[in-house]
C-alpha cells in the first residue's frame, strides 16, 4: 500500500510538470484576461444611466434607467453614430446592453483636457429632464475592459477604500443641480510580463467646469438653464497608474460589504430558528408521534386478541391524539387536484432552477464579469427543467386519482409561465412608455417565447408522459366512501391566523439577503454573497418543511384531513411577507414622483411574491406528503 502511495505521487508529479504554465491557466468563461501592448487602442463602452441615491431625500430615487444617449442628455456620440455591443440574453432582458462611445484611449498614454465634441445644445426642456435626474441621483455607467468605471468611496467602518460602481451624472450645491461635463479618467494596469499590460482598477473623478479649454477647476460650475438654451462642452482626462494588483484579483476591491455583521446577524438568526423547528419537530412529533403510534398498535392488538368491544379504547385514544380517526380521509383527493398538481408541477421547476443556478454562483461559474450571465443561466435551467415540472405534476395528480390528464399536459408548461410572461410583457410597456433603457425589445421577447414552446414545453410533455407512465403513489390506507365531518375550527388553526403564524418563520430566514436583493434589482448593485445566500436558501427550505410539517399534525389532530392545500398555503404564506417587505421598501427607498414607477415596481414585486409563493408552497406540500405517508404507514388499521 505504501508503494502504490509513492508511485500515485510520482505520478501526479509528473503530470504537474507537464502541465500548461500559469499564463495559460484555465479560466471560466467570460473572464480570461485581455492583454494590450502600450499604445494599444483600448475601448470604453457606455451603459445606461441608473439611480443610485438622492443627495437631497431618498424618496426622490426612481425606479427607471435611462438609455446613455437618450436625447435629452445630448452626451457625445462616436463618428457614425453608437452601436450596440453583442449581448447575452439575460443582459438583454434586465436592460443592460452596452455601446460604442467616442473616448479614445491608449494603453499607457497619458491625455489631458481632450475636446470630446462640439458644444451640445439643451433646450429648456431638455435641462428641466436633466436637471431632475441630477436631483434623483442618477449615475454614470461605463465599461473598461470589462471592469465598471467607479468613483471611490470610504466606509465608517472599514479603513480601506472601495470602489463603487458608477459615477455622478451631477451633483446639487444648495439648491442648484451642477451637471458633470469633465472626467479624469485614472486608470490601473498591471503588467504581467514584458509589454503585457492588463487593465485591474478604473476610477472616475467627475468635475462640472465652466473652463472647458482649460480645464481649471473654479468656484462657477455648469447649471443649466430651464427658461433658456444651454451650450455645455465635455472635456476629458487619462491618467494611467501601474498597480501590483493581479488580474485574478481586480474585482476585490469593487465587492465590498458595508458591514458584514448584518450578514452574519441574519444568518446566526435563521440558524437560531431553524434550530428552535427542528428542536421542536423532534419533541412534538417524533416523541409524540412514537408514543402515539405504540398505543393505537397496542390496542388494536387487545381488540383482535380479546375479540371485545373497542369502543371504550377508541374513546380513550380519541380524547389523547384524533389524527388516526380520519385515517380514512386523509388522503381523499383535494378540491381542485388539477390546479394544485399544476401549480406543485411549476414550483418543482423553480426549485430545482433556483438551487442550481445559486450553486453555479457559488462556484464561480457566475463572476460579474460575466456580464449578463445570471439571466441567461435562469432561463436556461429553467427552460431545461421543465421534465422536472412535468413529471412532478403527472405524478401528484395521478395520486389524487385525476381523470383530466389531457389538461395537465397543457396547464402545467403554459398556464405559469403564460402568466409570467403576460405580465411582463404589459409591464414593459410601462417602461417602453417612460423611455427607460429597461424595456426589452420586442425580437428578444420573440425569442423567449420560441425558447419557451420549442424547448420547455416539449420536455414538459416528456415529463408528463414519463410520470404517468410510472405507477401511482400507493397510499397505506383505504379512503372511505363518505367523507368524514370535520370538527369547526378554532384558534390559530383556523386557515389565515396559521398562514400568518407560519409564514413569517421561512421569511425570516431571507429577509436580510432580500434587501440587499433588491438593492441589486433596483439600483444596480453588484450582489456577489452567494455564499450566504446558498446557507439562506437551504435554511428556507429546513423552515418551511418544519413549520408546515408541524401545522398539518395539528390540523390531523383536530380531525381536519383537509391537508393537501393547507400545507401549500401555509408554506406559501412567506410570499405575503416578501411583498409586504416589497411595500416597505418602496415606502421607504423608491420614489413616488411617476404613478408609472408605482406600477412598475409593484408588478415586477408581485410577480416575485407569486413566483416565491409557489415555490415555497411545494417545499411545503412535499414535506406534508411524505410526513402523512410516514406515519400512517405506521399503523395498523383494520
Amino acid at each position: 500500500m505504501r508503494r502504490l502511495d509513492i508511485s500515485s505521487g510520482a505520478l501526479l508529479a509528473s503530470l504537474l510538470a507537464l502541465a500548461p504554465v500559469p499564463a495559460s491557466a484555465f479560466y471560466f468563461p467570460g473572464v480570461a484576461p485581455t492583454s494590450y501592448r502600450e499604445g494599444d487602442s483600448v475601448p470604453l463602452y457606455v451603459n445606461h444611466l441608473t439611480p443610485a441615491d438622492s443627495q437631497n431625500d431618498p424618496k426622490l430615487r426612481s425606479v427607471f434607467s435611462f438609455d446613455y444617449y437618450h436625447p435629452p442628455f445630448h452626451f457625445c456620440q462616436p463618428e457614425g453614430g453608437p452601436k450596440y455591443i453583442r449581448e447575452s440574453l439575460g443582459s438583454i432582458l434586465f436592460g443592460d446592453r452596452i455601446q460604442t462611445s467616442p473616448f479614445e484611449l491608449k494603453m499607457g498614454v497619458n491625455e489631458t483636457c481632450k475636446q470630446l465634441c462640439g458644444p451640445q445644445e439643451y433646450a429648456p426642456q431638455d435641462a428641466l429632464f436633466v436637471n431632475s435626474r441630477i436631483y434623483q441621483g442618477y449615475d454614470l455607467n461605463w465599461l473598461i475592459d470589462g471592469l465598471p468605471a467607479a468613483q471611490l468611496l470610504n466606509d465608517p467602518n472599514s479603513e480601506t477604500p472601495f470602489y463603487s460602481p458608477g459615477f455622478a451624472l451631477g451633483q446639487v450645491d444648495g439648491d442648484s443641480p451642477e451637471l458633470n461635463n469633465h472626467y479624469d479618467i485614472l486608470i490601473d494596469y498591471h503588467e504581467a510580463g514584458p509589454n503585457n499590460f492588463r487593465v485591474v482598477g478604473v476610477l472616475v473623478e467627475p468635475w462640472s467646469l465652466t473652463d472647458s479649454k482649460e480645464c481649471t477647476i473654479t468656484d462657477s460650475a455648469v447649471v443649466l438653464s430651464e427658461d433658456d438654451n444651454n451650450s455645455v462642452s465635455y472635456t476629458y482626462s487619462v491618467y494611467w497608474r501601474q498597480s501590483p494588483t493581479p488580474f485574478a484579483t481586480r474585482w476585490d476591491k469593487y465587492l465590498h460589504v458595508y458591514d458584514p455583521k448584518i450578514h452574519w446577524f441574519s444568518l446566526i438568526n435563521s440558524a437560531v430558528i431553524v434550530m428552535f423547528l427542528i428542536g421542536m419537530v423532534s419533541t412534538i412529533l417524533v416523541r409524540a408521534l412514537k408514543k402515539d403510534i405504540a398505543r393505537y398498535n397496542r390496542l388494536d392488538q387487545l381488540a383482535l386478541d380479546d375479540f371485545g368491544d373497542t369502543s371504550a379504547v377508541e374513546d380513550g385514544v380519541q380524547e389523547d391524539s384524533g389524527w388516526k380517526l380520519v385515517h380514512g380521509d386523509v388522503f381523499r383527493p383535494p378540491k381542485n387536484p388539477l390546479f394544485l398538481s399544476v401549480l406543485v408541477g411549476n414550483g418543482a421547476q423553480l426549485f430545482m432552477m433556483a438551487g442550481l443556478t445559486i450553486a453555479f454562483a457559488l462556484l464561480g461559474f457566475l463572476s460579474p464579469s460575466n456580464r449578463g450571465a445570471l439571466g441567461t443561466v435562469i432561463i436556461v435551467f429553467y427552460t431545461l427543467f421543465g421534465f422536472i415540472g412535468g413529471y412532478v405534476s403527472s405524478r401528484v395528480y395521478k395520486f389524487f386519482h385525476g381523470e383530466k390528464w389531457k389538461l395537465c399536459f397543457f396547464y402545467t408548461p403554459v398556464a405559469l409561465p403564460a402568466l409570467v410572461f403576460a405580465t411582463f410583457f404589459l409591464l414593459n410597456f410601462f417602461v417602453w412608455g417612460r423611455g427607460a433603457s429597461g424595456a426589452v425589445p420586442f425580437t428578444t421577447m420573440l425569442v423567449v417565447v420560441i425558447i419557451w414552446f420549442v424547448i420547455s414545453v416539449p420536455l414538459s410533455f416528456a415529463g408528463s408522459w414519463v410520470g404517468f407512465r410510472q405507477a401511482a403513489v400507493e397510499a397505506p390506507v383505504r379512503t372511505n366512501q363518505i367523507p368524514r365531518q370535520i370538527p369547526p375550527a378554532s384558534g390559530s388553526l383556523r386557515p389565515l391566523p396559521s398562514m400568518a403564524l407560519a409564514g413569517i418563520l421561512p421569511f425570516g430566514a431571507i429577509f436580510v439577503e432580500l434587501y440587499f436583493i433588491m438593492n441589486s434589482i433596483w439600483f444596480s448593485k453588484v450582489y456577489y454573497m452567494f455564499g450566504f445566500l446558498f446557507i439562506c436558501y437551504g435554511l428556507m427550505i429546513i423552515t418551511s418543511a418544519a413549520v408546515t410539517v408541524l401545522t398539518i399534525y395539528f390540523l390531523l389532530l383536530a380531525e381536519n384531513y383537509h391537508w393537501q392545500w393547507r400545507s401549500f398555503c401555509t408554506a406559501g404564506a412567506s410570499a405575503f411577507y416578501v411583498f409586504a417587505s416589497a411595500l416597505l421598501y418602496w415606502i421607504k427607498d423608491v420614489s413616488f414622483l411617476s404613478w408609472t414607477s408605482g406600477v412598475v415596481y409593484l408588478g415586477y414585486s408581485a410577480l416575485l411574491s407569486l413566483l416565491f409563493f409557489v415555490l415555497t408552497g411545494t417545499i411545503g406540500f412535499f414535506a406534508s406528503w411524505l410526513f402523512t405517508l410516514k406515519i400512517y404507514k405506521s399503523i395498523k388499521v383494520d
